[in-house]
């Protein structure tokens, strides 16, 4: 079962990595892409797993809503939205403003 674990963290790395610079996603909209209704929350495992991966930017990854759910896992409490910040998303009170304008769908992507 372990094994299915890590692939099945991979599969979201793979996903984290596309989300392009400035735009952020949502745990949910991951586990829907990769077809695992009800799989957001092992979404949000993965993404606190993630930090030994240096090539996957988990700090575009929020809840539903546009909240930095996962920013007490990073090296600082400040980390994730100063990572976001750093690539023009702008935060207030822990929370992606206009997050409709920057939110990226990985359903949206196309296989050219």
């Amino acid at each position: 079962m372990a094994g299915t674990k890590e692939n099945y963290f991979d599969l979201v790395y793979q996903v984290v990595r596309l989300i392009p610079r400035g735009r952020v996603t949502s745990y949910g909209a991951i586990a829907n892409y990769l077809g695992i209704k009800s799989g957001a929350r092992m979404v949000g495992y993965a993404m606190n797993a993630a930090h030994a991966h240096l090539d996957v930017p988990a700090h575009r990854v929020v809840n539903r809503v546009g909240v930095l759910t996962g920013k007490h896992h990073f090296a600082t409490p400040t980390q994730m939205q100063e990572s976001l910040e750093a690539e023009g998303v702008k935060v207030e009170n822990d929370k992606i403003l206009d997050f409709e304008k920057v939110f990226w769908d990985p359903n949206t992507l196309t296989l050219d």
